[in-house]
């Protein structure tokens, strides 16, 4: 090995490091919000269909942005996307944070914002991983990569909950803006774009792997799979406080714990995936192991608390594991021309779901109960253990 690929190899390291510190930084604003809503509803007087519209306010301005911040990625690079969109929701969190405002159409506005700059995060750090990192090595990679989501969540578990209580829900919020910052500062400095093959003079363009149904059915499938996610992930939180008894403080350590076993559930579904040479099939796998967990909730609900609270749990390393291995999938099969597009394509359509969730759930929670409510949520992975192109995978693989 030459000096060249030996700090090649060094690099590539610390710039998928700094991808995973960035997201989390992201995360944790992006998917902290459940952790304040037990206080904001008491401080605000707010249902629960009413405080969803807060939580998926984020998201709503992930929405917007993430197909246009990853087509500036394929144009001109990771780093620069990253690094502004950092600082954008860094200054749109902080004043949200800061501004003598309360619940209304100006907050609102004001986490979509935080979302928007966030989404640069969500559309370019897969892109630049796929671009340092081999294929026999990319789903362990992108399985890192993936854990930045329950990281940040943890964050916001073991911080929020106590950050609001003394200061106010959403002054807690200074911290995701403070961790964005540094995130922002630590990629301009430390995480250049990857090496990319220059194209030759005169050679057209690389056609768009939109012409064939594949790919449409790995973010088809990957959508319906955040319904269970988001099912635990936005109301563990609500349910252990209001329903078993919980303090809110230990409710918020109960879900960082169970983010930080997901985070070693998406690595180790990545390392899985390099092994048996397949992302869909073990995502398929997962998608019915997800279908069990919202079933048995439901049961324990109705039956038994402590199934209910062991199946959040499980869920909360079960519902996020396949998520690193729709992306890899996604990146590869899109190719180097189109990955951050296809990204930005996969991104929008989880966060659609994740936008709609809390509100639509809630609801649906308030008027029938978390059992029946998390029975008909079983739907969504069920389908798709349905729509999960394996067959294709190995056609295009064979």
């Amino acid at each position: 090995m030459t000096s060249v690929d030996v700090t090649r190899t060094r690099r590539r390291w610390l710039v998928l490091a700094v991808g995973v510190f960035a997201q989390t930084a992201a995360c944790s604003f992006v998917y902290g919000l459940p952790f304040v809503v037990p206080l904001l509803r008491d401080t605000e007087g707010l249902s629960l269909a009413q405080v969803g519209a807060y939580v998926g306010a984020p998201t709503v301005g992930l929405l917007c942005t993430l197909v246009l911040w990853g087509a500036a990625a394929d144009r001109s690079g990771e780093r620069g996307v990253m690094t502004v969109g950092l600082a954008l929701c860094a200054a749109a969190v902080a004043g949200a944070a800061l501004l003598p405002i309360g619940p209304g159409p100006l907050l609102l506005v004001l986490l979509g914002l935080g979302g928007a700059g966030a989404a640069s995060v969500f559309a370019a750090s897969g892109r630049m991983v796929m671009g340092w990192f081999a294929a026999h090595e990319r789903g362990t990679a992108m399985g890192i990569r993936q854990t930045s989501q329950p990281l940040g969540v943890a964050v916001a578990g073991l911080t929020l909950p106590t950050l609001a209580a003394a200061a106010g829900p959403f002054r807690a919020l200074l911290l995701p803006a403070v961790l964005c910052v540094v995130a922002s500062v630590l990629v301009a400095t430390l995480a250049p774009d990857p090496p990319r093959t220059p194209r030759s003079a005169g050679a057209a363009p690389e056609r768009s792997p939109y012409g064939t149904s594949v790919l449409w059915r790995v973010h088809g499938a990957s959508a319906l799979l955040v319904v269970s996610q988001f099912a635990v992930a936005s109301f563990a939180t609500e349910y252990l406080v209001r329903e078993q008894g919980w303090h809110v403080a230990a409710a918020g350590a109960f879900v960082a714990g169970g983010q930080i076993a997901g985070a070693v559930g998406r690595i180790a579904t990545g390392v899985w995936s390099d092994r048996v040479g397949s992302r869909l099939r073990p995502m398929r796998q997962v998608a019915a192991a997800a279908t069990a967990v919202l079933l048995l909730f439901a049961l324990g609900d109705a039956v038994a608390g402590w199934l209910a609270v062991t199946m959040l749990a499980v869920g909360a390393v079960v519902t996020v594991a396949p998520n690193g291995l729709a992306f890899t999938s996604t990146a590869e099969i899109a190719g180097p021309a189109w990955s951050g597009r296809a990204l930005g394509v996969q991104n929008t359509g989880q966060n659609a779901v994740a936008s709609v969730v809390p509100a639509a759930l809630g609801a649906l929670v308030g008027a029938t109960g978390y059992a029946a409510a998390f029975a008909i949520a079983a739907a969504a992975p069920l389908a798709a253990i349905l729509v999960t192109p394996v067959r294709d995978e190995r056609r295009r693989s064979s």
